[in-house]
């Protein structure tokens, strides 16, 4: 073997290891990519209560709530994964004063809660989260689903296992895994990923009115996932803001086409 091909062989050798060295690390530190919980811990906002309900699981999860004004329903809030329940109060603050309810749900690992996150994980934490209203005596019928960004992914699950009001998803994609796929397509996303979120498996089974907001800007999610959702769910409402990127939750403009969308629904204009 001359050294022309042993070095050749020696080079693409050191990559093939380099790169298993990578992928290794991408396996082992997923969750903390995935799951970048604030460190800095956001005072309660005014107005919320400071709940705790447990999930399956034994985990006490700390979250906001504020009860709706009589006879109007209430609102269970899934934040992205950057955020944390205080950001979700923002969010809602122009549905609050209507006489929506809001359960600002928060997630294991996030706010100081125990455990670490996880999809299994934050779909026994939105559980409990639904859990909590119905003690608190909201009927599924009674309660409206938002999820944004990584937060869809948990409302899409609950919406497809009760018959909530409505579902909402903000800033959504279509799955985890397609998104992963897309961004670093030199890693075999779907033999490594652990949290998949396949929203687009789901949304068909949603029996409720579905509304799906994105903005054509958004550099993080771009808004094709939510027009494949759209396109898999006929009859959901698609909005797409001009020139909004991944922080659309928190523009009044996205608040305002989710309180049209709910008064069409209280009329009677939209049908699961």
């Amino acid at each position: 073997m001359s050294p022309a091909v042993r070095r050749t062989m020696w080079f693409f050798g050191l990559l093939l290891i380099s790169y298993i060295g990578v992928l290794a690390l991408l396996w082992s530190q997923q969750e903390r990519l995935i799951y970048p919980a604030p460190r800095v811990i956001a005072p309660p906002t005014d107005g919320f209560e400071q709940v705790t309900y447990r999930t399956a699981d034994g985990l006490d999860i700390s979250a906001g709530y504020r009860a709706a004004a009589p006879g109007m329903p209430t609102i269970a809030y899934f934040h992205g994964n950057g955020a944390d329940w205080v950001s979700s109060v923002v969010a809602t603050d122009r549905l609050v004063p209507a006489g929506y309810g809001v359960l600002a749900a928060e997630y294991r690992g996030y706010r100081g809660n125990p455990g670490s996150p996880s999809e299994d994980g934050l779909y026994k934490d939105g559980r409990a989260a639904l859990g909590f209203l119905a003690e608190r005596g909201v009927a599924a019928e009674s309660m409206i689903l938002i999820g944004n960004s990584i937060g869809s992914g948990v409302a899409t699950q609950l919406a497809s296992e009760h018959a909530p009001k409505a579902l909402i998803l903000i800033s959504p994609f279509a799955s985890l895994r397609q998104l992963a796929a897309e961004k670093v397509r030199w890693v075999p996303t779907s033999i490594l990923l652990r949290s998949r979120y396949e929203n687009a498996e789901k949304i068909a089974k949603v029996d409720a009115p579905v509304l799906i907001l994105h903005g054509d800007a958004d550099t993080l999610i771009p808004d094709a996932h939510a027009r494949q959702l759209a396109a898999l769910r006929p009859d959901a409402e698609l909005v797409v803001f001009s020139g909004k990127g991944h922080d659309l939750a928190w523009h009044d403009e996205a608040e305002e086409a989710v309180l049209a969308f709910l008064e069409n629904i209280e009329a009677g204009g939209a049908k699961p």
